[in-house]
């Protein structure tokens, strides 16, 4: 018997642009506000790395289900994680934002410890939840 491969992660089909994000981190929750409200032509969804469909995807790529040290983009079938995927993002939203993407000139190396910084310590520099905030009925389609 053989066994086919998902070509793309659960929930997730060609085009989508999906970002992974932290639901119980401050600061994960306002960048989620700031997509919705700087992405109009509503090219991402957001989805929750504690919610079903955010562990199913991120069994998919292999990355672990308990502890959540960096923001995932997915597009189909790739992932795009922390400077990489912050720069894709803002590149997409309309100006002045995609003038972040000046930051590209630095080594990647640089940019993810700049990212990682912030990323492993986001709950004592920004809090936390207690529980994962529910989307703003006018934002539940912005939702996976």
């Amino acid at each position: 018997m053989m066994v086919l491969e998902a070509k793309y992660p659960p929930a997730v089909n060609p085009g989508d642009q999906i970002i992974l994000f932290d639901a119980v981190c401050k600061l994960c929750n306002r960048w989620s506000r700031f997509i919705i409200r700087f992405d109009k032509q509503h090219r991402f969804t957001l989805c929750s790395v504690q919610s079903e469909q955010g562990q199913a995807i991120l069994q998919w790529f292999g990355y672990p289900l308990d502890r959540f040290e960096t923001m995932l983009l997915v597009q189909g079938d790739q992932a795009i994680a922390k400077s990489d995927a912050f720069l894709e993002i803002v590149r997409q939203l309309p100006l002045p934002w995609p003038l972040l993407g000046i930051a590209k000139i630095l080594p990647q190396k640089v940019r993810d410890w700049c990212y990682d910084r912030i990323a492993l310590n986001r709950y004592e520099l920004f809090g936390k939840y207690e529980y994962c905030l529910l989307a703003n009925p006018d934002h539940e389609r912005r939702f996976l």
